[in-house]
């Protein structure tokens, strides 16, 4: 195995934690939309969105018109801040890890499939994002993950050859496009089962930077 010189972390699911329900159940309350419209929608348009091939303006209006309403430009502003609420939650032990890495030196990026104005929002609220070295956003090079040509974009804004990269995200089919792209990669479901691998592959050492130092600092 390769050593690593730098970890790529996707944002949803990973660095981010489980989706907040309560500001799904506000776009639901902004539509006033049932389950089954708006989920069909939401997720029908919802990757060309994070491409890019949608801004947030014409995926909403796609994702209402597809439901059979209208939305007003007021209702336009509020479900763009509930949607940036929804993906907001945060995974405590990863941004903790992720520290560490930075504290040691080690190149740390995020690539995720992330419309325009989620970036803007969570970039907005959360300052320990402008802390990594490189960020890919698959709206930005209008590509979006499993496509091979965003991988490589992430891995020459970290300066690092992709087999010294370790990827993580959580889904499989993201996974499988890291590995053929070069790089090491490890799939995301939870904190200790992703620590269970690391160890599993001996790279304990990773694990264990500055363990405590973190929460004596008063962050995280």
């Amino acid at each position: 195995m390769n050593t690593i010189q730098a970890v790529l972390f996707d944002y949803g699911m990973v660095l981010s934690g489980a989706p907040d329900t309560t500001a799904w159940e506000r776009i639901r309350s902004i539509t006033g939309l049932s389950e089954e419209p708006l989920s069909r929608e939401y997720w029908a348009h919802r990757h060309a969105y994070d491409r890019g091939d949608l801004n947030a303006e014409s995926f909403w209006h796609k994702t209402a018109s597809g439901a059979g309403i209208v939305i007003t430009p007021a209702q336009l502003a509020d479900l763009i801040a509930a949607d940036t609420d929804y993906w907001s939650t945060l995974n405590p032990p990863m941004l903790a890890w992720v520290e560490r890495l930075q504290r040691a030196g080690i190149r740390t990026g995020i690539l995720s499939n992330m419309p325009d104005a989620m970036e803007a929002g969570l970039r907005a609220r959360h300052s320990w994002i402008e802390a990594f070295d490189h960020h890919t956003w698959s709206h930005a090079i209008n590509r979006a993950k499993p496509e091979p040509e965003i991988y490589q974009h992430a891995a020459e804004g970290l300066k690092t050859p992709p087999e010294n990269i370790l990827f993580i995200d959580d889904r499989a089919e993201n996974i499988t496009a890291a590995l053929a792209a070069g790089m090491q990669a490890i799939q995301y479901s939870d904190h200790a089962t992703f620590e269970a691998e690391m160890r599993t592959r001996g790279l304990d050492s990773l694990l264990q930077l500055e363990r405590h130092s973190g929460s004596q600092n008063g962050k995280l």
